[in-house]
């Protein structure tokens, strides 16, 4: 059995939920501009925990979104994550937030999930119809051509919120598609990933888990 707390702030949305065995028991979460992390996430930790009636300590694990996204609401939730697991000696998992985007959809054809990266870039990985990744995460800049090779003999589903800027800067066809409803991760997506990776101790070291920056820290870029 897993009982697993699931911490998701690499974008705008500061979001938590409480998954057992893979399946969701309850989310909370807030998507503001104004970047709330710091104030909203241990404040949503208690809020969720007190309304299931579930201690901290009787929690098998934390999962955190470990990146790509903003900087600073990365390295809060990981913090959050790391001093929960430090203080009750459970295991620490981490997870794409861009494998996040991907968890819930039924697509038969090649699945890009997209964060937006600031000015015509975005992060994105490329996986198969199974959800296996057939092009690791990576930072790229978007151009009329970006995309178009895995267009030629399957349909392209492009996910989150990196998807407009392709939308704009790609002169795509008709095997690309959009889906505008899944646009930011969320924690309540992170409970199927969670358990696989808690059966398999796919555990990260608490000591040395850093966020997926995939491009260097700078102090100003969120």
């Amino acid at each position: 059995m897993s009982l697993i707390l699931n911490i998701e702030t690499s974008s705008t949305n500061c979001s938590v939920s409480i998954s057992k065995n893979g399946k969701l028991i309850d989310y909370i979460e807030k998507n503001s501009s104004n970047f709330s992390h710091s104030q909203k996430l241990h404040i949503f930790i208690s809020e969720i925990t007190e309304k299931n009636k579930i201690s901290l300590k009787n929690f098998d694990a934390v999962s955190v979104g470990i990146g790509p996204g903003s900087y600073t609401g990365l390295r809060i939730g990981l913090a959050a994550a790391k001093g929960i697991c430090y203080a009750l000696d459970i295991p620490l998992i981490s997870i794409s937030s861009l494998e996040n985007l991907i968890t819930n959809i039924d697509f038969n054809g090649i699945l890009i999930s997209t964060i937006d990266a600031r000015r015509d870039e975005v992060y994105s990985c490329i996986y198969n119809n199974k959800k296996e990744i057939i092009r690791e995460e990576m930072p790229e800049i978007i151009n009329s051509k970006s995309f178009l090779n895995y267009s030629v003999d399957e349909k392209i589903l492009i996910v989150g919120n990196g998807q407009f800027k392709c939308k704009e800067l790609i002169e795509f066809n008709s095997n690309f598609n959009w889906n505008e409803k899944i646009l930011i991760p969320s924690a309540a997506n992170m409970g199927k990933i969670a358990h696989k990776k808690y059966i398999n101790n796919a555990f990260e070291d608490i000591a040395y888990c850093e966020p997926k920056y995939l491009k260097e820290f700078k102090s100003n870029n969120g």
